[in-house]
């Protein structure tokens, strides 16, 4: 906690603004404070539940404010755009790391949209979009920019492969991004942007770290791909609804009877996704989704940190999709009464639309409820229609449906046939635990016994038994080993989401090693290219330019900067060939805390200029890889906290690096040396 902030309980602008049931709201400081809104509240408590008289003046007041609020901000036309229309039926989007194991081979090295999709239809019942991360938390590393990290092979077939799936593609834009290079032909980040969303035909943007785009982003927007969505990550203005056609409901905290999302109430086909990024239960956004027939962010690896969906949570969507898909113009075009069931712990809103009005229930407690229906001919979707009253059993903490069907009205196709999936009681958190893993074996040649030599030349000793060694780290989003690193808290601020931290780790080595006293140099790296019949990469080359829109960008190796000058660093190699190199040198990449150890005693060198070292730490849980990086680099990102951290550093700290494939981990700011267990180096 800091300065008397409590990461557990809401922020003051979290919370929901009370909706006055008297006094004209059409207009006036009252009225533009609505304007300001994340949800309306709901009046009353749960022990207090309001009236029949007094929820129909406050959905009259809440009519009043849309009526002056489109008085002041005129009615949004881009939503009646065909080629916008799309973002009213994006009900679910996965924020997804390019690098997910899910969505990405490692072996093969290969994207693999299709396994990651299965996936989601599996556990949540499919999805309808997909943001493609793609910089953040490894931007800052080196000089490569935002566009540079979506300058991958095979990224434009993967979201080709999503759309041929009904999935639309989001491409992330970091505003944050003033430090690296810039493009060498001038052009505005907007222009590289909108170069990118040509490239990978993307459907939508999501502005990280914003709330909305300025009016020229907007255009600049709209003239690269007619229709597309724009989305923020927290509160949208209701002026700029206009021309967002999505936001996140993020940090929004309901009232105790559930209110309604101010910019979904304005427009009803603007789409706003709720997400609780750090929580390990979703039941309360769920539910408000529900409610207010807007749709959810799936994000289970949170920049590189496992915080998957419980059970319970998963079979709550796999119940809400197939009836919003369904019924996707009753909660855009239907008529809305908010709370028409207000009798806790059940809630309820109708939408009426020709006839049809589909009830969306919620139950806040825990445990099942039997709601029983007025009269008339029902659909419950566990069965045939019922006529009289009809019941519904609303799960704890979860979700129903039914539909009133008026004389001479009917269902939309398909909607008589939807059966709901049964509710799923098990909300514990489905833990993962990153593993160590080994090194594939090599089978290539080895070295001639002078270089080995010349290698082992001065290497550094680190004797047998147990040590305990202090590690220090920034904390970043991405935490250290293991675990979310801020479970279920509203918005981690600075210097909190930024500060720095030790751990203690205990280590055993059980029969000594010798880490190479330098890194490799750029012309031992030569010789083993040549060994293992490589070419030396062409010198210099920079990073492919993504400001032409002309032209689909070229894939050029990724090892292309390897600088081969002499006693420099060997840089611009993958994690992968830097293991290869050890293993052709008779040794191996030194552990993490290898490094850290011979670090601190006589010999150990770095040479000039410092760059990070890759260490034998490679990690997965499953869906996340990566390693850590030790010593720092002489290279460093100014201008914003969110790049990689840079400049030389204490053997004591390490750099959390997510690994990334297809030789996007390479870099000019990581080089490696080389370790010997002891009998492995009285080998040579």
């Amino acid at each position: 906690m800091s300065g008397g902030f409590d990461p557990l309980v809401p922020r003051p602008l979290d919370l929901p603004t009370e909706v006055p049931l008297t006094g004209d709201l059409t207009s006036g400081e009252t009225a533009e404070a609505l304007d300001e809104a994340k949800i309306l509240a709901a009046p009353g408590t749960q022990a207090d539940p309001p009236d029949q008289a007094t929820l129909e003046q406050w959905r009259q007041q809440l009519h009043a404010w849309r009526e002056g609020a489109l008085a002041r901000y005129g009615t949004p036309t881009r939503y009646d755009a065909p080629e916008a229309q799309w973002a009213n039926r994006c009900f679910t989007v996965a924020q997804t790391w390019l690098w997910d194991e899910l969505f990405f081979d490692f072996d093969a090295q290969a994207f693999t949209p299709e396994k990651f999709l299965a996936d989601a239809q599996q556990r949540f019942g499919g999805l309808d979009g997909v943001v493609l991360w793609h910089a953040y938390p490894i931007i800052g590393i080196d000089e490569r920019n935002q566009w540079d990290f979506y300058d991958v092979p095979g990224l434009a077939e993967a979201a080709e492969a999503l759309h041929e799936h009904g999935v639309v593609v989001f491409v992330d834009y970091n505003p944050w991004d003033t430090g690296t290079r810039r493009a060498e032909s001038g052009a505005s980040d907007v222009s590289m942007l909108a170069t990118v969303v040509r490239h990978l035909n993307a459907d939508g943007v999501f502005l990280d770290t914003l709330k909305k785009a300025d009016p020229e982003f907007v255009a600049a927007m709209e003239a690269a791909r007619p229709g597309i969505g724009l989305e923020g990550e927290s509160k949208l203005v209701t002026e700029r609804v206009t021309d967002h056609a999505l936001s996140w409901a993020q940090w929004f905290a309901d009232s105790e009877i559930p209110g309604v999302l101010r910019a979904r109430w304005f427009e009803r086909r603007h789409m706003q996704h709720h997400i609780r990024r750090w929580n390990r239960d979703h039941a309360a956004e769920l539910r408000s989704a529900w409610l207010n027939g807007v749709g959810v962010m799936v994000w289970e690896v949170v920049f590189g940190v496992w915080v998957g969906w419980n059970e319970r949570d998963a079979a709550t969507l796999r119940r809400m999709l197939p009836v919003q898909r369904a019924m996707h113009r009753w909660l855009t075009d239907g008529e809305w009464t908010p709370l028409a069931v207000c009798e806790p712990p059940v809630f309820a809103s109708a939408f009426e639309h020709d006839g049809v009005t589909l009830v969306t229930l919620v139950n806040t407690s825990d445990e099942d409820v039997t709601y029983t229906s007025g009269p008339g001919t029902w659909v419950t979707f566990d069965g045939p229609p019922q006529h009289g009253q009809a019941e519904v059993i609303v799960p704890a903490q979860g979700v129903a449906a039914m539909v009133h069907i008026a004389d001479g009205a009917a269902l939309p196709l398909g909607v008589a046939d939807l059966e709901l999936e049964p509710p799923v009681r098990d909300s514990s958190f489905p833990h993962r635990r990153a593993e160590r893993l080994a090194a594939p074996r090599w089978s290539g040649p080895t070295a001639e016994a002078e270089l080995v030599s010349t290698l082992q030349s001065g290497a550094v000793p680190v004797p047998a038994g147990e040590h305990v060694l202090t590690v220090r780290y920034r904390q970043r989003e991405t935490g250290m080993y293991d675990g979310a690193p801020y479970v279920e808290e509203w918005k981690p601020l600075p210097p909190r989401l930024h500060d720095q931290r030790t751990l203690e780790r205990v280590v055993q080595i059980s029969d000594g090693v010798h880490v190479a006293a330098r890194e490799v140099s750029a012309a031992e790296y030569a010789q083993f290219l040549e060994a293992i019949g490589e070419p030396s990469p062409d010198l210099p080359k920079s990073n492919v330019d993504l400001a032409s829109p002309e032209a689909a960008p070229p894939t050029p190796s990724r090892e292309s900067d390897v600088d081969l000058a002499g006693d420099r660093s060997a840089t611009g190699v993958t994690f992968a060939r830097a293991r290869q190199f050890a293993a052709w040198a008779g040794g191996r990449l030194p552990t993490e805390d290898e490094w850290q150890l011979a670090a601190t005693r006589p010999g150990f060198e770095r040479r000039t200029p410092a760059v990070w070292n890759w260490t034998e730490s490679e990690h997965s849980d499953g869906r996340t890889r990566f390693v850590m990086l030790k010593g720092g680099a002489e290279h460093k990102r100014e201008g914003s906290d969110w790049y990689v951290d840079g400049g030389v550093q204490s053997p004591e700290f390490a750099l959390k690096f997510l690994l990334s494939g297809l030789g996007v981990d390479a870099s000019p700011s990581i080089g490696f040396r080389v370790c010997w267990d002891a009998a492995e180096r009285e080998q040579h």
